[in-house]
């Protein structure tokens, strides 16, 4: 089977906007090429062997988001749709860079959509303890770390983004053993397993896209936490019941901020949340949003463009 390979060119800042172009064109997933992601996971002490040098060398200067679309009767309408879409974004005005938003396309053998994407990543050490690992690659593990093997498909990344990394290290040292987590919008899964691997004793996963839920459950039983985790398809905590240690929201700024308006009718005495997907722009107005909502902001953290914030609900 032959597919379709969307690629639109645009800034850190743009790739959200750009996925959900995608997203309602019917793709299921999107892959993000950030060279200055990458650069800096390179630089950090944590970090080895993310990619090789050469494929670095020949990454593009812009973010790369890339869709695959089945090449079906019905692509010539989507694709036009994305173009339009696209050329329409380049003549807003949002505050912030989309970069060029140049849209290109290629032809791909199913074997290649599959497969190819992964040479890009590898082991990754996100915080104190928790290593990522692509189920793919080989690792031997060091003393005192936790290794997390992870299958993201293509829907989902590999939990190496800076915002990932910022709510993992903070999970890392905030969470105590035995407590209950709820993770809001899951995705791959990534910080309820994290928070299981590190002691927690229940996770809740939540979100709306069935793709999700369905890899959610697949890192689980990867990660053999899946007798620990309820899993559920929902839209945030609309269908989740009962009171967390802590929140783990990685999402965007404008849901975290209407989430931190009710969430802490969701905690036990003391509960924490922590939040991320918040561009540095943004982040005076999630600051200001949870201090309203009355919870106590004990820190917050950034990683290159990215902020998280932990906060503490009252007692």
């Amino acid at each position: 089977m032959e597919w379709a390979e969307i690629i639109v060119k645009t800034t850190t800042e743009g790739v959200d906007i750009v996925a959900e172009l995608f997203y309602e064109a019917g793709a299921s997933g999107v892959v993000v090429e950030d060279p200055d992601m990458i650069r800096q996971a390179q630089d950090e002490a944590r970090t080895w062997d993310y990619i090789d040098d050469s494929i670095l060398e020949n990454m593009e200067d812009e973010v790369l988001v890339k869709a695959y679309l089945n090449k079906d009767d019905f692509f010539l309408e989507k694709f036009e749709r994305i173009r339009q879409k696209t050329q329409w974004l380049s003549e807003q005005n949002f505050g912030f860079d989309l970069g060029s938003l140049t849209v290109d396309l290629n032809y791909v053998k199913e074997e290649d959509w599959e497969n190819n994407w992964k040479e890009y990543y590898k082991p990754v050490k996100v915080s104190d303890r928790i290593v990522i690992k692509p189920s793919w690659e080989a690792y031997e593990k060091q003393p005192g770390e936790i290794v997390l093997e992870l299958d993201p498909g293509m829907a989902f990344g590999t939990g190496t983004h800076e915002t990932t990394a910022l709510c993992i290290d903070a999970v890392d040292r905030y969470l105590s053993k035995g407590g209950e987590v709820v993770d809001i919008g899951c995705g791959s899964g990534v910080l309820a397993i994290s928070a299981l691997l590190l002691g927690a004793e229940k996770a809740v996963a939540v979100d709306l896209d069935t793709n999700a839920v369905k890899a959610t459950l697949e890192n689980a039983r990867r990660n053999h936490v899946e007798d620990k985790i309820e899993i559920i398809h929902g839209n945030l905590l609309d269908k989740v019941d009962g009171r967390f240690d802590m929140a783990i929201a990685n999402i965007i700024a404008d849901v975290i901020i209407d989430l931190s308006s009710y969430i802490g009718s969701y905690f036990k005495p003391g509960g924490l949340f922590i939040a991320s997907g918040i561009i540095l722009d943004r982040l005076e107005d999630v600051k200001e949003a949870v201090r309203k909502a009355g919870l106590e902001l004990i820190e917050n953290n950034t990683r290159g463009e990215w902020a998280v914030v932990v906060c503490k609900a009252n007692a």
